[in-house]
Formats: C-alpha cells, structure tokens, sequence
C-alpha cells in the first residue's frame, strides 16, 4: 500500500510538473504573439499593417477605416488575422482601374503581395512565440532545461494551430462578409450580390474587387460612390414594424438611395394603434420615390391601410396579387386586430397558419408572398419560392421542406418609441433582397442592423442563396387543422375562414369600427 501511494504521489507531482509547464509555455507563446507588432505589406495598390492574433473565433478582418470593417470566416484555428488598410498609392491605384492589361494582372498581383505579407507575419509570429515561452520558462522556473521544454510543447502547439487554420481554410467565407461601419460606404465596400453570385468564382476575383472597391473610395475621399446598380437584378428593400417611429423614415430613404432598390416592401404594423391621428406618418410613402408595397398588420386598422393605399407609389395588398417592379407579388393583410380590446384575439399558431392555407385559391404562382406574420406564411408552404413577414420583433429566416423560403424581419422603427420602456434598446433592421430579373429568383441578400436609440453601431451581413434555381414541392394535400384534416387547398367555397369580417368567430373578426377607434 506504501509504495502504490509513493508512487501515485509521484505521477501526480510529475504531471502536475508537465501541465504547469504546458501552461506557462502556452500563455508565453500568446503575450510573444501579442507583442510581434504588425507586419507591414503592400498588395496591389494598398498598404497594409497584417496582424496575427489569439481568439475565440477563428476569422480574417480587413479594417478600411474610417470607412468600416468586413469580416470573414475563414477557418476554425483560435487565431485572427487582422488587415488593416493604411493608404492608397493613388498613382498606382489608377492605373490598375483604368488600364485593362493592368487590372488583368491585378488578381496575381494581390494574391502574391498577400502571400508574401502573411507569410513574413507568419515567420515573426511563430518567433516571438517560442521566445515567448522560452523566455517565461526562465522566468519561471529557472531551469534552462525545463524551459527547452516548454519551447518545444509551444512549437508542437503553434504548428497544430497553423495546420487546423490550413486544413479548414474556406475560400467561398469571401462570398459572405459581415460589414460594419459607414451605411453609405457598404454597397461600395461589399460588392453587388449578382456579381458575387455570378462572376466571382475564385477567392482571387474576390480580392480583386474588394481591393478595387476599396481604391475607389479612397480615392474620392469624402464623396463616397452610389451602389453600381446591376441591371440583371430587382433590389428589394424589406421593411417591416415601423411602429409610428419618425427615424425609420431616415433609414429607409438612406437605404434606398445607397443601394439603389427598386421597390420597398412593408410587411406591416406601420401605425401602433390604428388610429386617424395616426394616418398623417404614412404621408411619407409618397415621398420615396419608388413602389412601396405594404400589406397590413395587427396594429394596422382598416383606416391605416386606406391612409396607405392613398399616397403616390403606394401598392396595398389584402388577399391579392400584382405585378410590382418585374416581381409578381401575393400579400395577404393580418386578420387580427390587436389594439381592439373588445374582441379576443387567438394567436394559436396551428389556427394562424391554416388562415394562410385557407387563401391559397387566389394566390396562383407568385414570386413571392407577402404576410405580417411568419406563422401565417408558413400556410403559403410550396406555393411560393419565398415568404416575407415581420411581427416577431426579431430576424429570422427558414428554409420550409417543401423549399419555401420564410424571412422574417426585425423592426425597422426599433419598435417604435415602446422601446424605450425596456433596458435593451431593439435594433433597427431592414434587408436588401437581389432577385434575379429573368428567374425572378432570390439570389442573395444583405441585413442591415443599426443600433438602437442611443446606439451608433452598424452591421451588414452578407447572404448568398446557395441553390436559387431548387424545385418547390406543394405541401401535404392534408394537413391537421383545429377541428380536424382538411385539404391544404381549401377554398373559401367550401367553408368561411377561420377569420371573415362581417361574420362571427370564435377567434376573433375585426371590429366594423375600429378604423375610427381612438386608444
């Protein structure tokens, strides 16, 4: 028994030995890589500090400040590779964009400034993190041997991590970057969603254009360029729960003209309680410009939705279709009424989207469908390629088996003013869509996120529909329904709807005067 405890005292000393050395290996290998500076590189026509260091989140950040930052995913390794833009040999920089032969060369000549620079990153970072361990070996245990130790436990660990980043290193993570910064610099700084689809195919074309991109702004110093619209696509701006907020209006006509949409689609809750007073913010449609296709949501009355359908460029859909912009849409308006406290309001989401199952006899084959309520748009499952809805207050998008895509947006008023009673301000969402003209098809898509109120943040992630052209099955013909299986086609032919103004439910009907109900 004595000598099994001696020698389990022993092992636990010795591996207690091992793992204080692995550690004080580890974390001086980390302050030596924090402390290797910034590699300075020139690409194309850009000069460039390249940085290396440990994180959570393994990722390639290009800083073009003051502009803002694109980040992408491109391997699982605990290390961020940071590339900051420092300044534009100008002289160089017009050349490459006006002279053809030039730009030809430009991929090769990125990619190979690129390799150089981060391989000389490389070389100091794996330097100053073996001197790093070796030196706090010393520090710590005094003991050269067990130091040399350490260099060799933090040499194995570097090189597993420099290997994991090869092994996972994603060149298609430059299709999707995240944006953060200048909302009128991000269709600049991104690119437009047909060419990333279409042309870039290489992670070297992708670099050529950000570069490029990148020059040109720079170059125009304060006058930052429009979007460069492409005529081979529909942009579409998504807005959804405006909720009587003043400031979505700004937004709205700042993404607008930045990415040159060419039409705007509401997905309701424009108005807060539905009031006359409140008819007066929705003047502002006329002043945009470009169609606006609103569909009405629970805190929309009928009187919103006349308010709306009176002002220039206005297209309301109720349980209809048009063609808008070169996009059939079909848009369905809220059954519910939710300021009216005299009438129950049912939001069981198995009645919610038989409602939406209920109107499929007068959708037809529409590009997309339009609805204030994501669960309803779930009723429109096989029907339509995509479904846009809002309501949750909160952005989310899925893909329904039957390929039906559902993308509902957060609100573009931060919720109207009733943020202000929570201690989180909500975030102030909108989406730019790129349909294909001749598909009509989704091909992409970008979310804008700006922060709350008293919030000056701005994110934009980059989306890429990965198979645009899939085939969309019709849902089940049978589907459960409250009072038991019906057709997924029904027609309101064969029975009311769950919801029909003018008769009686057990769910609730919208009130004949709640258009003129003050609250």
């Amino acid at each position: 028994m004595n000598v099994a405890r001696i020698l389990r005292t022993v092992l636990t000393s010795r591996a207690s030995r091992i793992a204080a050395v692995l550690v004080v290996a580890a974390v001086g290998a980390w302050l030596g890589i924090f402390l290797s500076g910034t590699v300075r590189a020139q690409v194309g026509p850009v000069e460039t500090g390249m940085s290396l260091r440990p994180a959570w989140r393994g990722e390639t950040v290009v800083d073009a400040s003051p502009l803002g930052t694109l980040a992408f995913h491109t391997h699982d390794a605990p290390l961020r590779l940071r590339i900051t833009l420092e300044n534009i040999d100008q002289e160089r920089a017009k050349a490459l964009i006006e002279d053809p032969r030039l730009a030809d060369r430009l991929p090769g000549i990125i990619e190979r400034d690129l390799l150089d620079g981060v391989r000389a990153l490389v070389i100091r970072s794996l330097l100053c993190a073996g001197a790093g361990a070796l030196v706090a070996g010393v520090l710590v245990f005094r003991r050269p041997k067990v130091a040399l130790l350490g260099l060799l436990a933090a040499s194995v660990g570097l090189a597993g991590t420099g290997a994991l980043a090869a092994y996972t290193f994603r060149p298609n993570s430059l299709v999707e970057p995240r944006y953060s910064g200048l909302i009128a610099a991000a269709p600049s700084l991104v690119g437009s969603a047909e060419s990333i689809v279409t042309k870039f195919e290489s992670y070297r074309s992708q670099l050529t254009k950000l570069v490029t991109n990148v020059s040109k702004l720079y170059d125009t110093v304060s006058t930052l360029p429009l979007y460069d619209g492409d005529p081979r696509s529909i942009r579409v701006l998504h807005v959804s729960d405006i909720h009587l907020n003043p400031i979505a209006w700004n937004v709205i006509r700042s993404l607008k003209d930045q990415f040159a949409v060419d039409m705007i689609i509401d997905t309701g809750d424009i108005s807060d309680h539905g009031t006359k007073p409140e008819n007066k913010f929705v003047e502002e449609i006329g002043r945009l410009g470009v169609p606006y296709v609103y569909i009405r949501g629970n805190h929309d009355s009928m009187t919103t939705q006349k308010a709306v359908a009176k002002q220039k460029n206005a297209v309301v859909l109720d349980d209809r279709s048009q063609s808008v912009g070169g996009l059939t849409i079909y848009g369905l308006g809220d059954p519910r009424f939710t300021p009216d406290k005299s009438v129950a309001v049912d939001s069981d989401p198995a009645k919610l989207e038989q409602w939406g199952r209920d109107h499929l006899a007068k959708v037809g084959k529409p590009d997309l469908v339009a609805v204030h309520d994501g669960i309803i748009g779930r009723g429109f499952s096989g029907a339509t390629p995509m479904v846009l809805a809002g309501h949750a207050h909160a952005r989310s998008t899925t893909m329904l088996p039957t390929g039906t895509r559902v993308l509902v947006q957060g609100s573009t008023g931060g919720a109207g003013l009733r943020a202000l009673e929570h201690a989180e301000p909500t975030p102030v969402q909108a989406s730019v869509l790129y349909f294909d003209r001749e598909t009509k098809r989704l091909r992409a898509w970008d979310d804008i996120t700006l922060g709350g109120l008293g919030e000056q943040s701005v994110y934009i992630q980059r989306h890429v529909e990965e198979n645009p052209g899939r085939m969309i099955s019709p849902a089940p013909t049978n589907a459960p329904t409250p009072s038991g299986t019906v057709s997924g086609t029904r027609t309101p032919a064969a029975g009311p709807p769950l919801w029909h103004q003018g008769q009686s439910s057990p769910m609730l009907q919208r009130s004949p005067t709640e258009g003129d109900r003050e609250t």
